[in-house]
């Protein structure tokens, strides 16, 4: 079952203004996408279909109708919980890619080397300390569910009674 069009725009328009925001926190990521201009890429897992274009300004918008992306790029792990597992264990999902490769490789780049900074819009919110508290409470937890995450995998692929 698909959600209907209208919530796929919003949640389209919702990523690229996440994404943007990201992004102006890095500003040489927006000046390799500035060198990118103009230039389409078309990110693809399950349903959700998402063409991007490079803006002059070095941010994204969603590319116009009809499009025609240079790089394509396609999400291969099916199952949410494997996208899931993969992120808790600090690993790339595994992804299709088709079209440019100077394009690809700027795109590898941008997922390599940006992040985004939570801690600091907390604290634009709730102000500096009360942010750190957050942010080192919720690394922590995400470092227990990595080693949760590791530990079952390796268990899944150990021998019968290595316990």
């Amino acid at each position: 079952m698909q959600p209907p069009d209208w919530a796929i725009r919003e949640i389209q328009h919702r990523t690229v203004l996440f994404l943007n925001h990201v992004l102006q926190q890095e500003p040489e990521a927006q000046q390799r996408l500035m060198r990118q201009q103009g230039r389409v890429a078309l990110f693809q897992w399950r349903f959700v279909t998402m063409k991007f274009v490079a803006t002059p300004a070095g941010l994204l918008d969603l590319a116009p109708e009809g499009a025609e992306p240079e790089l394509t790029l396609s999400v291969t792990e099916e199952s949410p919980f494997g996208l899931a597992r993969a992120a808790f264990s600090g690993e790339k999902p595994a992804v299709r890619i088709e079209g440019d490769v100077q394009l690809a490789a700027e795109v590898n780049w941008l997922v390599d080397h940006v992040r985004w900074d939570v801690e600091d819009d907390l604290a634009r919110v709730i102000g500096d300390v009360p942010a750190h508290t957050i942010a080192t409470g919720a690394r922590r937890v995400v470092d227990a569910l990595r080693r949760f995450v590791g530990e079952r995998s390796g268990k899944a692929g150990g021998s019968a009674g290595a316990e």
